[in-house]
């Protein structure tokens, strides 16, 4: 009963108790280190730590890591009582080890940290209770090193006498620590106990090995802190010296035995003659590389982790904003590091008169001989520019140019400030490493302008200087002091380094931009191929196009069969897509995917031209904004009629055309050489001083015109006068044509003459509408409201697509069209309305490609 009572009591007083005798020792070492600092020299601790080689630090450094490397098998051990070998991998479980070991360290072994850092680490498949039984059982063999060494202590003492009579008196202490392996080890292993059956005698000597070999580097690594700072002392002694304190400290049960452990080493190294700063020096350093430098990797490991999670979390937004903005700092750095070097050798004196100027100057590369500075400035835009396009050949450019700046300013300014400085940059450049996956530069417009006007610039204002530095000029007029240079010699190196610079900018740029593409160049479309796809799947109404063989084709395969294709042409770093993707729709959200992925890796940027509703639409979806180009214009043949007061006008006119003698007919190719003689005068007589163009209208091409019908009118004499060339779109939906031509001696109303004949021929073979083409510009940035962007790109549009006028356009079409299909030109976001719609208007006007014999 009074035994129960008293077991009663204790679990009621426990923590009171626990927390009594810790607060005591606490105050007793508090009150113990006071009065031995007290007598401490501190400015010699100052000169001891100064002194040290950065020989020794580095080897403290990695040698106070491998210290802290036996205690990762403890989590091995763990990993093994919970059944999970197969999930974590070796690699995951050194780091999550380094982490919680390093941590409970300074916080003390076991204890809530611990077990809540291994349940976050370990908790996949185990539950928390399983996760605290299994360190419940390693925790108890986390002293059994300790007690093993106890042993090797007190032979140490009284066998080889080290440490002298005084270490005696801690025998006790030793004896005490040296029973607790074997009574936990006959608890374990001998007694037969349910609790502790999965723990086997491999596993059990295995976590026995992982602590002895624990206590042993520590020790030995205090020990070797001593010898690395040249203290004259009897070594062998201070390791039962180490071990007792070690004892000592666990009992106090201080988190990392801190202060208690360390006034037992002071009074004993004291003892042993040791000066008390150099035991304060040897104590630090022991903290610092043991305790403070594997927790400050253990942390960065632990926020790497904690980063990696969090942003598994969110999508992985986390990282690619991380990443955008290293690879902004980095760009925006070398830009202005290079501009600002550039500015400082050619007006150095601007320089060193502008506040601001000087203010920012300081974080740039150094170099003393000005032509050096002019050739790295120029070399470090022209890798800002590979940077900025996160091209993959731009990454060691600029690692070899950063280090060549580092070392460079390092040995010719010596200012660490500056290094550090420069060497975050360098680690932004290693972060960015993955940012570049680029295989290509393409030049775009706005890129050209840039670059240029600022080569280009620097050269004119540099030899406009050089003009104004001759003496004659000086004489006569009153020049800015930061325009004259010190002398003509100095000009004259700066103006050679300009002009070698610029030859450095063109091999730099000619390597950036010579990885040969799939999309540039000019290759032969395969009629075959193509002709197959829009069999099969079907085509639209710009299908037909890709027979003028003026654009490059991008085929989508899938089953390793041709599904889709999609047609374009490169312009600056645009690739200008003509129209709807043809061929099997099912796949057209994955073609237009891999068709973007490829062309962004190689420096291209895609635009959708005369594309519909829907297109546009899941182009939206890819990040892609969109500007309407104007209306198509289509006619629903079943309900087609020249009957009523609506088309009275027409009805008049084709009966004028048939009293004059007018005749329609549909022609099918091969076509001969008369026939087609004939139609080239027709064309030639309609373009006039006009060129052919292409892209997105057909041209006068043998061949192509051979791909499909053609609609004839000629007059009462046979004369072939206009004629239309068919655009099949592969199905009976719908019909629609392409060249419309006619002579000068044709006569007002041709067009009606054709369109009409042409609606009831697809009524006859049962064609859903008729497709009249688009009216340009129809409804676009006409309202107020409309985005300035909007305004500017119908302005450039209007006047740029100069082939065929088309005011008025959408009205004459109005008198058939039953409907109005929008079309849009979709562009990427990020890109200018106004470079996309330069480039675009570029492309249509660019003149066609026509080669043919005889024409």
């Amino acid at each position: 009963m009074k035994a129960q009572s008293i077991r009663r009591w204790w679990q009621r007083n426990e923590r009171i108790i626990q927390t009594i005798f810790m607060v005591s020792v606490v105050l007793f070492v508090i009150f113990a280190l006071g009065n031995f600092f007290k007598t401490v020299n501190w400015s010699q601790v100052v000169h001891g730590l100064a002194s040290l080689s950065p020989l020794n630090i580095a080897i403290m450094l990695v040698l106070g890591c491998v210290a802290v490397m036996p205690m990762l098998g403890y989590d091995f051990a763990l990993v093994h009582l919970l059944k999970q070998r197969d999930i974590y991998a070796p690699s995951y479980i050194i780091r999550s080890g380094w982490i919680t070991n390093t941590l409970t360290n300074i916080a003390g072994f076991g204890g809530l940290l611990g077990a809540t850092l291994r349940a976050y680490f370990y908790g996949k498949k185990s539950s928390r209770t399983q996760i605290l039984l299994a360190i419940s059982k390693i925790a108890i063999f986390l002293l059994s090193g300790l007690s093993v060494l106890c042993w090797l202590a007190i032979v140490l003492i009284f066998a080889f006498h080290s440490g002298g009579t005084h270490l005696a008196r801690y025998t006790i202490w030793l004896v005490g620590g040296g029973c607790y392996f074997p009574i936990i080890f006959a608890i374990t292993q001998l007694h037969d106990s349910k609790i502790f059956r999965d723990l086997t005698l491999k596993l059990e000597l295995g976590i026995v090995s992982s602590s002895t070999l624990e206590w042993l580097f520590v020790s030995l690594f205090f020990i070797l802190i001593g010898y690395l700072m040249g203290v004259k002392t009897n070594f062998i002694a201070v390791l039962p010296m180490y071990i007792v304190a070690e004892i000592i400290g666990v009992v106090s049960m201080v988190p990392g035995a801190l202060g208690s452990f360390d006034f037992i080493m002071l009074m004993e190294l004291s003892l042993l003659g040791v000066p008390r700063s150099t035991a304060v020096i040897w104590l630090l350093l022991f903290r610092v590389f043991y305790y403070i430098v594997p927790v400050l990797i253990g942390g960065i490991l632990a926020l790497t982790d904690l980063g990696s999670r969090f942003n598994q979390y969110f999508d992985d937004l986390p990282r690619q904003g991380l990443h955008k903005l290293s690879h902004g700092l980095l760009t925006a750095f070398m830009y202005a590091s290079g501009v600002l070097m550039l500015l400082a050798a050619c007006l150095p004196d601007l320089t060193n008169s502008n506040k601001f100027l000087m203010r920012v100057y300081p974080f740039t590369f150094f170099f003393l001989h000005q032509l050096t500075t002019v050739l790295f400035a120029i070399a470090l835009l022209a890798c800002a520019r590979g940077v900025e396009a996160r091209l993959k050949k731009a990454y060691w450019p600029t690692l070899a140019l950063l280090l060549i700046g580092i070392i460079n300013t390092l040995w010719n300014l010596g200012t660490w400030s500056l290094t550090i400085y420069l060497a975050i940059v360098l680690l932004m450049v290693l972060f960015s490493h993955k940012t570049l996956y680029r295989e290509k530069f393409v030049y775009s417009m706005s890129k050209m302008i840039i670059d240029g006007t600022i080569f280009m610039g620097s050269l004119i204002l540099y030899t406009i200087i050089g003009i104004i530095n001759r003496s004659q000029y000086l004489a006569t007029h009153h020049v800015p002091a930061f325009l004259i240079f010190p002398g003509e010699k100095i000009w004259l190196s700066g103006l050679i380094g300009l002009l070698l610079g610029l030859l450095v900018m063109f091999l730099i740029m000619h390597y950036f931009t010579s990885t040969p593409d799939p999309f540039s160049g000019f290759d032969s479309v395969d009629t075959k191929r193509v002709r197959n796809i829009i069999e099969e799947f079907g085509g639209n109404e710009t299908s037909h196009l890709a027979f003028l063989n003026d654009k490059k084709i991008y085929y989508y395969r899938a089953d390793d069969h041709d599904q889709l294709f999609l047609m374009f042409r490169p312009k600056y770093d645009k690739l200008i897509v003509m129209g709807e993707p043809v061929g099997n729709q099912h796949y057209i959200r994955q073609a237009c995917r891999r068709f973007m992925e490829e062309a962004d890796r190689f420096g291209y940027q895609t635009v959708f031209y005369e594309v519909g509703p829907a297109t546009t639409m899941l182009l939206h979806e890819f990040g892609f904004d969109f500007f309407k180009t104007g209306e198509d214009g289509l006619v629903k043949l079943a309900d087609f009629t020249l009957a009523g007061k609506r088309q009275r006008s027409q009805r008049a006119l084709m009966h004028k055309f048939d009293r004059e003698g007018y005749q329609f007919s549909i022609v099918q190719p091969p076509f001969d050489g008369q026939l087609i003689k004939e139609m080239k005068n027709v064309s030639d007589e309609w373009l006039g001083k006009d060129v052919e163009k292409g892209f997105s209208l057909g041209f006068f091409s043998v061949n192509y015109i051979n791909q499909a019908p053609v609609a004839l009118v000629r007059d009462k004499n046979g004369i072939l006068v206009a004629f239309a060339t068919f655009m099949p779109t592969g199905s009976k939906k719908i019909l629609t044509i392409d060249l419309m031509r006619h002579s000068n001696e044709a006569p007002s109303g041709i067009m009606d003459e054709i369109f009409v004949h042409m609606f009831q021929y697809g009524q006859q073979h049962g064609y859903q509408y008729f497709d009249l083409g688009m009216a340009p510009l129809a409804n676009v940035g006409e309202s107020q409201f409309s985005f300035f962007e909007e305004k500017v790109a119908h302005f450039i549009y209007e006047y740029g697509y100069n082939l065929y006028g088309f005011q008025g356009l959408r009205h004459y079409k109005a008198k058939y069209a039953s409907s109005w299909e929008p079309r849009y030109i979709v562009y990427r976001r990020k890109n200018s309305l106004i470079t996309t719609m330069t480039a675009v208007v570029s492309v249509i006007n660019q003149r066609a490609r026509v080669k043919e014999q005889g024409f």
